[in-house]
């Protein structure tokens, strides 16, 4: 492959920023679309509906990637815990208070602590029915400061290829669940970090893809048991399902990135990730036309393309469902699909 050129390379920046960001708050519940991603982190507008807590925190989940790519370019510097912990106070900003309701009409409060360690038990419903314990208040910073030590002696130690290492690291830690919110994005943002420091390219868990994630780590979880200690100890043979998932990601993730690369065919457009597979031959055409002039005319478009208005209105209805469009106030339109060239 020959070297990028700074255009493709700002291209890609730019399509990782969205997508990385997009998908690894989608998991967690974040509602804003794709489109909404993109105006957020690119040109800085606000658009459509959205509680304001996720606006606020899809612009500190990129002031957090942005910390950890700049971290991960130091890689004579070990890994440490202040940096975990400012990196979680990056993405939660402050502290907040989490109203929950209980039986009886009565309600219990809690305070989320932004950068500092849990101080009351967490855990998950499993997606079948089960609770499952994460590592106690008490525990945790003893389990973490094993985390770190295991991962700065195993990157010197050289043995394990920076897959490996990623994975692993993302296991344990998720096992810890050391703070009490983020601990999913901490630990993707820290997946990243690890490959971004051996000179991989970094990955993106798609949210579409969100039950085979959490499946391999409830597989994970199965065969290591419920032990918190023992999770957050657990080596690459006790966890050889989660490995194939997160190695087939990696594998994944970096085939997608070369074709989108070697794609040179105007025709092809990609979203989120994959090429679009287009049911009308007009549509990349469309795509094309609204990109090179957001104004152009209902007439004109259908003009080009040899179809009536009625037709035409119903493809840009259909494109903007799917999220490649959107209609600005202004009577212009975005393109959040991405063109091969």
């Amino acid at each position: 492959m020959q070297p990028l050129s700074d255009s493709l390379r700002n291209r890609l920046n730019r399509k990782f920023t969205i997508e990385y960001n997009y998908n690894s708050n989608h998991i967690e519940g974040n509602t804003l679309t794709y489109g909404q991603t993109e105006l957020l982190l690119l040109f800085g507008r606000v658009s459509g509906e959205g509680e304001l807590k996720d606006f606020v925190d899809m612009k500190a989940s990129q002031v957090g990637l942005k910390m950890m790519t700049e971290e991960a370019t130091t890689s004579q510097m070990p890994l440490t815990q202040n940096f975990i912990r400012q990196l979680h106070k990056t993405l939660l900003r402050e502290d907040y208070t989490v109203y929950r309701n209980l039986p009886g009409g009565m309600y219990t409060s809690f305070v989320i602590h932004a950068g500092q360690y849990k101080t009351r038990p967490n855990s998950v419903i499993t997606r079948y029915g089960d609770r499952f314990e994460y590592a106690s208040p008490e525990e945790t910073p003893a389990l973490m400061q094993d985390l770190v030590d295991w991962y700065n002696e195993a990157e010197q130690e050289g043995k394990l290829s920076p897959v490996e290492l990623a994975g692993l690291f993302h296991y344990r830690y998720i096992r810890i669940h050391p703070f009490e919110d983020g601990n999913g994005r901490i630990a993707r943002l820290l997946v990243n970090y690890i490959l971004a420091r051996h000179g991989w390219p970094m990955i993106v868990v798609r949210s579409r893809k969100k039950a085979d994630y959490l499946e391999a780590l409830h597989q994970a979880d199965l065969e290591v048991g419920p032990e918190p200690s023992k999770g957050a100890h657990a080596t690459l043979s006790m966890i050889k399902k989660f490995m194939k998932y997160f190695t087939n990601l990696v594998a994944e993730e970096i085939a997608n990135e070369v074709d989108f690369i070697e794609d040179k065919n105007e025709n092809d457009w990609w979203y989120d990730g994959e090429r679009i597979r287009f049911r009308s031959e007009n549509s990349p055409l469309i795509l094309r036309m609204l990109q090179d002039d957001p104004y152009i005319t209902y007439a004109e478009l259908a003009k080009v393309i040899s179809v009536n208005i009625s037709a035409l209105q119903k493809q840009l209805e259909n494109m903007t469902k799917k999220g490649y469009i959107q209609r600005r106030e202004n009577g212009g339109w975005h393109v959040f699909a991405t063109s091969s060239i």
